[in-house]
């Protein structure tokens, strides 16, 4: 395994593990893949979102932080926590695993217009968005020399484009599995190890 293809895969997994959550705006997509409405353009919307704050987070703050080496400590230390409270998290949901119900957890399916507008209110109204984009990943980022940056950057984002196209249009198929709450038990409990593994990286990381 290459150095650049390692970082894509690191990149790839830690933004997955962000993504992979039960929320409104996976229960809105789910929602509409099951009606078969507006599944491309709010795929598209949430996924090209999502890139935008990874390479915005990537190159700004990605930037600012290792040119510092106070902020690229705390950073550093920063995000060890941040991923270990994930972790945490994580697993505290596998105890008591839910579901994922689109009837309840996103509203009405509705126009394109009304589709397009709920789309971008669950995404950028969202603070959680913030700290996992911008703040998160561009941190993370600051582990990696600036020409391996936007490696992890584009496996973020193909992670964010992996999960809502998969989610929109295999909402039919995915639907009995994530209505099991032993399901996101298994889910949470991979995403847990994931976050450990990539803060315990960034401990023993110079």
């Amino acid at each position: 395994m290459t150095l650049t293809f390692s970082v894509a895969v690191a990149g790839f997994l830690l933004g997955a593990s962000l993504i992979i959550a039960i929320g409104a705006q996976n229960a809105f997509i789910l929602r509409l893949g099951l009606a078969r409405q507006h599944v491309f353009v709010c795929c598209l919307i949430c996924a090209l979102s999502d890139a935008l704050l990874i390479v915005a987070g990537v190159a700004g703050l990605g930037t600012l932080i290792s040119g510092n080496a106070l902020l690229l400590g705390a950073a550093k230390w920063g995000g060890i926590a941040f991923l270990t409270a994930y972790a945490l998290f994580a697993f505290r949901r596998a105890w008591k695993p839910a579901a994922l119900d689109p009837e309840k957890a996103a509203p009405d399916v509705g126009t394109l217009r009304v589709a397009v507008a709920t789309c971008l209110a669950l995404t950028f109204l969202n603070p959680h968005v913030y700290l996992d984009t911008v703040i998160l990943l561009g941190s993370i980022s600051t582990r990696y020399e600036a020409d391996l940056r936007p490696v992890f950057a584009a496996g973020a984002v193909l992670a964010s484009f992996t999960w809502f196209f998969a989610l929109g249009y295999g909402a039919r198929l995915l639907q009995p599995l994530f209505a099991k709450p032993s399901s996101w038990r298994v889910l949470d409990v991979i995403i847990g190890c994931i976050m450990l593994a990539i803060a315990y990286s960034l401990l023993v990381a110079h």
